[in-house]
């Protein structure tokens, strides 16, 4: 696990105003799809690009008499969530209506958990470089069900309604004000992204919707967040804007950039920032205002009287924390400290929980540091240009650990590995086989290697004094010995002729 003690906070970020330098403040809630096949409340599927209005249970459709039953797994998710960020799990929660209109909610309220959430205080560590960390503190995580979708690019004169989304379980894990710039915010996101998708909790898919962001961005002047984390006082802080629905990394940097300097030319031009709710335009590189923010009072929220509070047992939560499964910040320390591998390369294996069972797989049983070089470097650059993932690789974790193989007991040279790993990647087979097949075992008689070796340093004698005179040089012999073997001799011992010949 990453050791917080030996890592030192990134710095925040700095805008210069025309008045002043600013600096920012930001959290975030979260909104994970909960990876269930049923909704929240009903047996509806939640399968993604069905027909319109096609997954609707009568309960999701809020028809007269339909009563909500909780999806016991859902429950779990939410407690295995809260287990990988070391947070708090309530043994006792409960649901409440938040009520004002959706549109898409026939319902006309959402249930969610205000005041009792399954899930309280945790923390995420974000790794910002070498040596530089964030901790971001959670608030809370609670379960609440999904919106409907709202169409209006159909008709000019309609909007249309699709509820194959409503009542899909979220959790939404609520952030403290501890980020202090856009990329921090970013990598927090994808921290947790990378958390759940370990985790099996949410699939982190940003394009479907499967996990948005909402990013409250204040401004303060430098020293005040400093005060403001020694009071406890939000009066030091600048009044927060919320940014809403985020499913790009990429955006999330731009809307806050964007926002904190709309925010700073308002206050240094003498007015003040209204708290709202706004929207993020990334073709005009603007935000635009969506509506006032609404406290907890304004959506009139009540306990709901057709859930029972939610009691889970202690043993439950000790079984789930039982079978959880090795995390990526343990992962990487695990990969650094028993396969030897640099922190760069750790880090780029473990980014995606697939990429990290590839690896593993390949690793098993050879050694780790040339394992990660064909992964990351042949393997990971090969699907990057033609736009694959280890999912879809041609190439099997078992066919590249058998090319390995083939280097470690001298069968091939690492330059026949590659053409090995073309013919794999574009026809298949096992990398033993084709090496038989196609006679491309690397030459280890030396016989036949030092006759090469004679012939060529008997046709080409002004090299030979040259070589002499110059050492340097003895690569060339190497290259066309290399060259008339079709690439076949063993290059070590190549060397180590051409070194022996030339200084006789």
């Amino acid at each position: 696990m990453l050791d917080l003690l030996s890592f030192t906070p990134p710095k925040p970020k700095v805008i210069q105003g025309a008045k002043q330098d600013w600096e920012l403040v930001i959290g975030l809630e979260v909104h994970a799809q909960v990876a269930s096949n049923a909704k929240l409340f009903s047996g509806a599927s939640t399968g993604f690009g069905a027909e319109p209005n096609s997954h609707v249970a009568f309960v999701d459709a809020a028809m007269p008499g339909m009563l909500p039953v909780i999806n016991e797994f859902c429950v779990e998710q939410a407690v295995r969530t809260g287990l990988g960020i070391k947070a708090a799990i309530n043994l006792r929660s409960a649901f409440d209506r938040k009520n004002y209109f959706y549109p898409d909610l026939p319902q006309g309220y959402q249930i969610s958990q205000l005041y009792h959430p399954i899930v309280g205080e945790g923390e995420v560590i974000v790794d910002m470089g070498p040596g530089v960390a964030r901790r971001v503190r959670i608030e809370r995580i609670h379960l609440e069900q999904d919106a409907g979708k709202s169409i209006h690019d159909m008709d000019p004169n309609m909007s249309f309604v699709d509820l194959n989304r409503t009542g899909v379980a979220l959790m939404e894990i609520v952030s403290r004000p501890d980020i202090r710039g856009p990329e921090e915010a970013a990598a927090y996101v994808a921290k947790l992204r990378q958390i759940m998708r370990y985790l099996g909790t949410c699939d982190g898919n940003m394009q479907n919707g499967n996990l948005r962001a909402d990013v409250n961005v204040s401004i303060c002047t430098p020293g005040a967040y400093e005060k403001f984390q020694e009071t406890g006082d939000f009066g030091y802080l600048g009044t927060r804007c919320e940014i809403k629905n985020m499913n790009s990394l990429r955006f999330i940097q731009a809307a806050i950039e964007v926002e904190a300097r709309r925010q700073i030319a308002i206050v240094e031009d003498g007015g003040a920032v209204v708290q709202e709710t706004r929207l993020y335009d990334p073709d005009k590189g603007e935000t635009r205002s969506m509506r006032s923010k609404e406290e907890a009072h304004d959506y009139r929220y009540f306990p709901d009287p057709d859930l029972l509070p939610l009691e889970i047992e202690q043993a439950w939560v000790d079984d789930i924390a039982g079978a959880m499964p090795e995390l990526p910040d343990a992962k990487k320390a695990r990969f650094v400290g028993d396969l030897g591998l640099s922190e760069y390369d750790a880090s780029v294996l473990t980014a995606e929980v697939e990429n990290a069972d590839f690896f593993e797989a390949v690793a098993a049983g050879r050694d780790g540091k040339i394992a990660a070089n064909w992964v990351i470097n042949e393997l990971f650059g090969r699907l990057n240009k033609e736009g694959l993932t280890v999912e879809t690789s041609p190439v099997s974790a078992g066919q590249l650990g058998g090319i390995i193989d083939l280097i470690a007991k001298g069968d091939i040279s690492g330059k026949i590995a590659k053409d090995l790993f073309e013919i794999v990647w574009t026809e298949g087979g096992e990398p033993a086989e084709i090496v038989d097949a196609r006679g491309m075992k690397q030459v280890t008689d030396l016989g036949a290697i030092e006759k090469a070796v004679d012939e060529i340093i008997a046709a080409n004698p002004d090299q030979v004094e040259k070589a002499k005179q110059n050492p340097k040089l003895a690569g060339w012999f190497v290259g066309q010995v290399l060259k008339a073997t079709g690439g076949k001799a063993n290059p070590a011992a190549v060397n180590e002729l051409v070194a022996k010949k030339l200084a006789d």
